[in-house]
């Protein structure tokens, strides 16, 4: 009787840890508000704001935010679940399709700076996680207008992405480099050409600048360069994506998205600054 008692008790403990791994699984609304709320940091852009660029988290991530620059107009989108001027009448296989490859249900293309080079890199089951995520949010009636470009778009940003998978976190480096992706880090951390391509031979080593209700910021070197993070300890630099601060603790402009950064996790964090410690030494471009 006592041994039947133990191994019940030990099966109920197995239930218990399969339903927790379950809840925690790539795939799921959990992860999916984890990398909403951390890394990813969609609502950096989609979130509506007000005249001084504050956030206006009541209206969740109805968009309307105006990035403006010589080579576009670009306003971001209402990505709620609603029907007339959101997300809601897309499937579930048109919002993937819209991350990773930037096209939209009526097969337009989503120009920049929606990072869609790096989204498509993102592993089936986190974009499916997002999507879960853009699910659960409430719906906001909120027209926004469209982007307009002063450049050419691509016809495409390549084939048709298909079951890609999340490198081990075991691999500091190669996950450290996929969150990293995910999380866009150098679409603003890498400088751009004259017609506003990344020069990816000098990935990570900032200058570009960056216009908003902020006035210009400049990003910053993430390279292990004496320009860059060669003088940081692994503490500095998690401790500066999380506050938003320097290492005499000046705050940085936007648009670094701190308020989400703040919820990355320590060993997400680990990996990611194993990545920025692997990137090639680079100086930031003259006068920058």
């Amino acid at each position: 009787m006592k041994a039947l008692v133990r191994w019940t008790a030990l099966a109920a403990f197995f239930s218990l840890i399969a339903a927790s791994l379950q809840a925690q699984a790539a795939g799921s609304l959990e992860r999916g508000t984890y990398l909403m709320e951390s890394v990813v940091a969609c609502g950096n852009c989609h979130l509506q704001r007000g005249p001084q660029g504050e956030p206006l988290f009541d209206k969740g991530l109805s968009g309307g935010m105006v990035f403006e620059d010589a080579p576009f107009r670009a306003v971001a989108a209402n990505i709620t679940p609603d029907a007339q001027t959101g997300i809601g009448k897309w499937t579930d296989a048109q919002l993937m399709k819209a991350i990773r490859e930037g096209i939209r249900p009526d097969g337009s293309l989503i120009g920049p700076p929606m990072p869609v080079p790096f989204y498509r890199n993102m592993s089936d089951d986190d974009v499916a996680s997002i999507v879960a995520y853009l699910r659960a949010q409430a719906p906001v009636n909120h027209a926004v207008e469209k982007s307009k470009y002063n450049m050419p778009l691509p016809p495409n940003y390549g084939p048709p992405v298909k079951n890609v998978k999340a490198p081990s976190a075991s691999d500091k480096r190669r996950y450290g480099k996929y969150l990293a992706d995910i999380g866009h880090c150098m679409e603003c951390h890498t400088p751009r050409d004259a017609k506003g391509q990344l020069q990816m031979a000098k990935l990570g080593s900032g200058g570009q600048v960056i216009p908003g209700p902020w006035g210009q910021s400049v990003s910053r070197n993430l390279t292990p360069h004496e320009t860059g993070l060669k003088g940081w300890t692994d503490e500095q630099i998690a401790h500066s994506i999380r506050t938003g601060t320097n290492r005499e603790g000046q705050p940085y402009k936007p648009p670094m998205a701190f308020g989400f950064y703040k919820n990355i996790n320590d060993g997400d964090m680990a990996a990611l600054i194993a990545y920025l410690r692997s990137l090639k030494p680079q100086t930031m471009a003259a006068g920058k």
